[in-house]
């Protein structure tokens, strides 16, 4: 993070962490993940498919952590952070985080969630800016698989959106699913939200299978805030951490 007259700004990730698992499920890697994590030096960091608990595998897999799979990866680094649990099963439950350096003052999980399917949630946190009147508003998603589902879901996203205050920055990153390619067209007309890497590069970033990354699945967008250097993460060590890469963007305000 660094303030000063020019204003504020922090860097942003965001991962689908595949409940600390490598792809298949063949080794459980989220000490790792935490390091990768920590190395990229992100003030905040939204995760999609993190782990609140697990019965059985906290009896069965070695190293399991003793606390909620986001409270272990922030650590003592992010100070702040808040979890929306999305998928509950007789053996537990996961969700989306969010990790902040920055006080998150508030935060609610909106379910998003189509009849029929898998439930879903946005975990909207807002967060104080140091120095600054007003608020962040930090939103984590990960969207449904049919088309049809996401783009009620991208709705109603677009309708919590617009009832935030006209002037407050938000930034909204997360797993779309969006392998047609149609969020950037609905967010933006409806809500006004543009997509980091589709400002930069004309187009969303290539993030999934992280080891030979094709579809462009994950996204950053944002409202009342200016971008930088928005990047890919390296594909070593993130390849065998997470079947989606890593996607991170400075945040001016």
């Amino acid at each position: 993070m660094s303030q000063n007259a020019q204003g504020f700004s922090f860097k942003i990730l965001t991962i689908n962490t595949h409940m600390g698992f490598t792809p298949f499920n063949r080794r459980f890697i989220l000490p790792e993940l935490r390091d990768a994590v920590r190395a990229t030096g992100a003030d905040i960091v939204l995760l999609q498919e993190v782990m609140g608990s697990h019965r059985l595998h906290a009896l069965k897999v070695e190293n399991w952590p003793g606390v909620p799979h986001y409270e272990f990866l922030a650590d003592s680094i992010w100070q702040d952070f808040a979890y929306g649990r999305n998928a509950v099963y007789p053996e537990g439950d996961h969700g989306n985080a969010v990790l902040s350096r920055l006080p998150i003052t508030r935060f609610e999980n909106r379910d998003i969630s189509i009849a029929g399917t898998e439930k879903r949630g946005v975990l909207h946190c807002q967060i104080a800016l140091p120095g600054r009147a007003g608020t962040l508003h930090v939103m984590c998603v990960h969207l449904g698989l049919r088309e049809v589902d996401r783009r009620n879901q991208l709705l109603m996203i677009c309708q919590l959106v617009n009832a935030l205050p006209p002037d407050e920055p938000v930034v909204i990153a997360g797993d779309f699913n969006d392998w047609r390619q149609r969020a950037n067209a609905i967010l933006k007309r409806q809500a006004g939200l543009e997509e980091v890497f589709s400002q930069r590069h004309g187009r969303p970033a290539r993030t999934f299978p992280a080891r030979f990354p094709l579809l462009r699945l994950d996204r950053i967008y944002v409202r009342n805030a200016g971008i930088g250097r928005p990047q890919t993460i390296p594909l070593r060590p993130w390849s065998h951490l997470s079947d989606h890469a890593p996607l991170a963007v400075e945040i001016h305000l």
